[in-house]
């Protein structure tokens, strides 16, 4: 039998092999200079660290102290310390968020343990969140991955095929009101109380001593504060914090020119800098938010604690190329709803009618042709 000889491989396929390889060569040198750079940050520092403890925990602890004096003052009092301790709490999950890193501390002890205290300020199991969350950074931007520590997003074509109530629901979820506003509450008081299918089983038991834990919180507190006072105030922390949580959360993977992927073309530094926000909040709401908003860098490497991410991002001028997206910017993630493929954009319902137009224009053209007389 004839065998080829690679001399006599086509001068196409020659230089589609050439090309692959640069291709190769050229992400292992950008994946060496991203490494080599955020490698400089992932080192926790034991006193900024404990400074924020300082700064975050002792005030969102001195907030209610001065919230249980306000009673006896005045509600119009009470209702501003809640909402200041609701934008306190924020900032407590960011350091939760880095002891479930490992990032915070260097002691794995020391993120354990101040992981399960942010853990109840915040009503979140910390091994369960911790395993639910290191499946999100792992498959962020991957098409063929969704469904676990993200927010449910479709694809244009999966919204066409399916049914109408599965559209509705869909839409439902991804209404503001209940994305912003009811889905927080839902999610820190009843769905992290129940563990996922497939937890692990320290994952699980994270869970029951968490509720426990909590249990025992919400009766004292509403021992000292009376129940229906600390159910008012709770819920009104609950409800600035999560609003705000989920719209950052919502904000670092949902924006017109993010990355999605199937599996077989996905990459994990595009999806970090390219399907993770730089979100360029004002200074003060930037430390509320724990500076969460350089997310690029938090998704290269999630090694990195909270209070390096800025000095990391201003290092390189390769971060600094990701766009920012600004406070007003943001609000335009809101109209966008769907993936389009195609395109390779977010985008809105709107879209989907010019879709529906494409279609019947081709299904259309298809028909005339295939009733016309065959030459």
């Amino acid at each position: 039998m004839p065998t080829s000889d690679p001399k006599d491989s086509p001068p196409e396929l020659d230089r589609q092999t050439s090309e692959a390889g640069d291709d190769a060569a050229r992400r292992r040198d950008a994946a060496a200079a991203w490494k080599a750079v955020v490698a400089r940050y992932q080192q926790p520092h034991a006193g900024r660290a404990t400074w924020q403890i300082l700064d975050t925990v002792g005030a969102y602890l001195a907030v209610w102290v001065l919230i249980y004096f306000s009673l006896g003052v005045s509600w119009w009092l009470t209702i501003p310390l809640a909402v200041l301790a609701g934008g306190l709490l924020v900032r407590v999950f960011i350091i939760f968020h880095d002891c479930g890193h490992g990032s915070f501390y260097a002691s794995r002890i020391a993120n354990d343990v101040w992981g399960f205290l942010t853990g109840l300020l915040t009503f979140t199991p910390y091994y369960h969140w911790r395993g639910e969350h290191a499946i999100h950074h792992g498959a962020t931007g991957d098409l063929d991955r969704r469904g676990i520590g993200d927010i449910w997003t479709m694809t244009v074509e999966e919204y066409l095929q399916a049914s109408r109530w599965k559209r509705f629901s869909y839409r439902l979820a991804r209404n503001p009101v209940v994305l912003f506003v009811i889905a927080p509450l839902v999610l820190f008081l009843v769905l992290q109380r129940i563990p996922r299918k497939g937890a692990k089983e320290h994952e699980r038991v994270s869970v029951w001593w968490m509720n426990l834990a909590v249990l025992l919180k919400v009766v004292g507190m509403a021992t000292l504060f009376g129940v229906l006072p600390y159910l008012l105030i709770q819920l009104t922390i609950l409800m600035v914090a999560g609003a705000a949580g989920v719209w950052l959360f919502y904000l670092q993977h949902q924006f017109e020119d993010a990355y999605w992927e199937r599996g077989e073309n996905w990459d994990y530094a595009a999806a970090a800098l390219q399907g993770s926000s730089f979100y360029k909040l004002p200074r003060v709401l930037q430390w509320f938010s724990g500076n969460i908003g350089f997310h690029h860098i938090h998704h290269l490497s999630p090694r990195i604690p909270n209070y390096n991410l800025e000095r990391c991002h201003k290092s390189d001028p390769m971060f600094q190329e990701v766009r920012p997206m600004t406070l007003l910017g943001s609000l335009r993630s809101l109209g966008l709803r769907l993936w389009d493929e195609s395109s390779k954009k977010l985008v809105g319902y709107r879209h989907l009618r010019r879709v529906a137009k494409e279609r019947r224009v081709e299904d259309r053209e298809a028909a005339r042709k295939s009733e016309s007389p065959q030459g």
